[in-house]
């Protein structure tokens, strides 16, 4: 019976907590004082403390006492958190209305969410039956970190949410920031302390929210907006984003009050000029305005493109520019022998970072732009787009300044650097024996997407070229487990499975093996087209550039580089000692007798598949020489369809598109 009304009394403290806290930090408008919520709080500790049984993890005290991690586990998104496409003049804007208008082949005005864009970290956070469960960052779009810990500690994230009406799983996306006063004031106390200040706002904020020790998280200034739901079971939101962001505050999110509803592009064009004015008097930092279709139903037929939606576009602000020196230029290799010349600059603060590198492109931006060493120049950094020289200050131009020129030869192997007629960029000749070339052709070719060797990452590809054990792809297939396992972090156990993931490498398709090849411009589809078409290694090796352009997918250029690649002796050299360690396109020769039925056919994959991945299903149809595509149209001509299948299935079912689950799709691939 104690028990009982300690209980209750524990409930009603929680409950005007969670209440105040609401007021405080997400309306910014208090009740009662802070005196008085102390008191509440120290009320409800005493009662935790003499009845540590009656403690739950959504309660008040709960934010901070977590122990400090040994570092953060990985966690795999259920629906991956996109990036955005981005414009940069309202040239590009109207394009990408017309693009919108084009694709639901209307000429109606469009309704848009639009809302700053936040220069924060972006996270997600799961709540199950109400409860704070899970809390991750974006990290590559599928796999992020969680920092579950460190995200109860923000005051503005509610421990539960408010109300009674809310799913059985909730997953709320948002920007986890600084304001500006609070790094103001987190520096000031820093630079008393004689530590290290943070250089801007968003590199606080992300560092802070990645503490191993959540007590150091919870002493800094975060706080959140909201910005869209990611997982959501048990509950049917509304038809518009708009709707949608005002329920998530009803569940005590907190979300920008910046954000509203604008018609067409001129309501876009409105804002983004209203708030780059305001932009220095808010209390936190953004980079630019996100524009979003309002409505879900035309969100879901716009669809996706690559790894971002075509509903949505960041419309970045102007770039942010300095003016420093020139002090010298390098000249940096890439994966394909791409010589990019490289300004090594007077260091300047330049929008939010210290820069003292900015990439002059090519040989002809070099030009058109008339730099030279010695030069005055006016560097500029659009948000994370690496630094580069916009123009040289001519009135600053002394007389000792000296001309850039292309080198002769690679500065990293030595080879002839090659330039083709009508091209911007010159090319190391060096191939794969090109140390810069190698490293990064080895890391692409044991890539997920290429031979998908596991284990093989890319500071282990670092290590073996380091210490000498490959020079290039095919000596893969050469290693010593006992070198290997001398390696740092490897050891007997590791080294052995990396050897056995290697020699499961060795049975590709012909399509994985040409795109793990690294020809310039051949991607996964062009690769597994090009595989259809030709069926063989030798028959696409001898292909002429004419033969090359009847393929799908493949143009003049591309025709040119495939043609290049193989006429390189080198480049055969390699492909003749992979083919002798053993590779062999089985699975591809499989693939290519299949029914004649999928060739060319159109597949659409949604829902979750059990007996694959839709990767795996869409390499398999490719591989049979059908279509993947993103979004059901009338020229689809099979849906996929796994568990909680949505939106996709509906609109198929209505166009009358083909429904097949995986056992179907087993049959017509057999």
């Amino acid at each position: 019976m104690v028990t009982d009304k300690i209980q209750k009394k524990i409930d009603r403290l929680r409950q005007q907590l969670w209440h105040h806290s609401h007021l405080y930090y997400v309306l910014d408008d208090p009740e009662i004082s802070d005196s008085e919520y102390d008191r509440l709080y120290r009320e409800l500790q005493k009662l935790e403390q003499d009845h540590p049984e009656l403690v739950t993890h959504d309660s008040p005290t709960q934010r901070i006492g977590a122990k400090p991690l040994d570092s953060f586990s990985q966690v795999q998104h259920r629906i991956p958190m996109l990036s955005l496409d981005n414009v940069f003049s309202e040239d590009e804007l109207q394009a990408f209305y017309k693009r919108i208008q084009d694709r639901l082949n209307s000429t109606d005005t469009v309704e848009f969410a639009v809302e700053p864009k936040l220069d924060g970290l972006a996270i997600s956070i799961v709540y199950e039956n109400g409860e704070l469960v899970q809390a991750a960052t974006r990290g590559d779009g599928e796999i992020g970190e969680d920092v579950t810990q460190n995200i109860r500690t923000v005051q503005s994230v509610p421990l539960r949410l408010m109300g009674e009406d809310y799913p059985d799983v909730l997953e709320i996306r948002g920007e986890v920031f600084m304001p500006k006063a609070g790094f103001d004031e987190l520096n000031r106390q820093a630079r008393e302390k004689g530590e290290k200040t943070f250089v801007n706002p968003r590199n606080a904020a992300a560092g802070s929210l990645r503490q191993l020790d959540p007590e150091i998280t919870a002493q800094r200034p975060l706080a959140m907006y909201c910005y869209s739901a990611g997982i959501v079971e048990g509950y049917d939101l509304p038809e518009t984003h708009s709707e949608i962001l005002q329920q998530i505050k009803r569940w005590g999110f907190p979300v920008c009050g910046e954000s509203k509803v604008v018609e067409g592009i001129s309501g876009c064009v409105a804002f983004y000029n209203d708030i780059l004015q305001r932009r220095d008097q808010l209390a936190y930092d953004i980079d630019g305005v996100v524009y979003k279709v309002n409505r879900l139903s035309l969100q879901n037929e716009l669809g996706f493109v690559a790894r971002a939606p075509r509903w949505a576009i960041a419309h970045k602000f102007p770039a942010q520019e300095e003016v420093t020196k020139i002090l010298d230029v390098d000249f940096q290799v890439g994966r394909t022998g791409a010589l990019t010349p490289v300004a090594r600059l007077k260091p300047v603060f330049v929008g939010g970072v210290t820069v003292s590198n900015a990439t002059l492109h090519n040989m002809d931006e070099v030009r058109r732009k008339d730099i030279h060493i010695g030069d005055q120049v006016i560097v500029r950094r659009a948000g994370d787009v690496i630094p580069e020289v916009a123009r040289v200050v001519n009135s600053a131009r002394g007389k000792d300044v000296k001309p850039i020129a292309l080198p002769d030869k690679c500065p990293v192997c030595q080879s002839d650097v090659e330039q083709t007629e009508g091209e911007a960029v010159a090319r190391c000749s060096g191939g794969l024996f090109c140390k810069a070339q190698r490293t990064e052709a080895i890391k692409h070719y044991a890539s997920r997407k290429a031979m998908d060797i596991d284990g093989l990452g890319d500071k282990l590809v670092e290590q073996l070229v380091e210490a000498g054990l490959i020079d290039t792809v095919a000596d893969l297939y050469q290693l010593d487990i006992d070198a290997v396992a001398a390696l740092k972090r490897m050891g007997d156990k590791s080294a052995h499975n990396l050897i056995e993931a290697i020699a499961v490498s060795r049975q590709p398709t012909l399509a994985k093996f040409i795109y793990a090849l690294g020809i310039r411009e051949v991607g996964e589809t062009t690769a597994s087209s090009l595989a259809d078409a030709f069926g063989s290694l030798d028959a696409l090796a001898e292909a002429s550039e004419e033969r090359l352009q009847e393929v799908p997918d493949v143009g003049p250029v591309v025709a040119q580089h495939v043609v290049h690649f193989f006429s390189e002796q080198h480049n055969l050299d390699v492909i003749k000692q992979l083919l002798d360690s053993g590779i062999n396109f089985k699975q591809q020769a499989v693939a290519s007798a299949l029914n004649e039925q999928l060739k060319g056919r159109t597949f659409v994959i949604t829902g979750t598949l059990h007996s694959m991945t839709r990767d795996q299903a869409k390499a398999k149809l490719l591989a049979a020489g059908a279509k993947v595509t993103g979004s059901v149209s009338a020229k689809t001509d099979y849906l996929l369809a796994g568990e909680k299948a949505g939106s996709k299935l509906s609109k198929a079912e209505k166009l009358g598109v083909k429904v097949i689950d995986e056992q179907q799709l087993d049959e017509l691939l057999s």
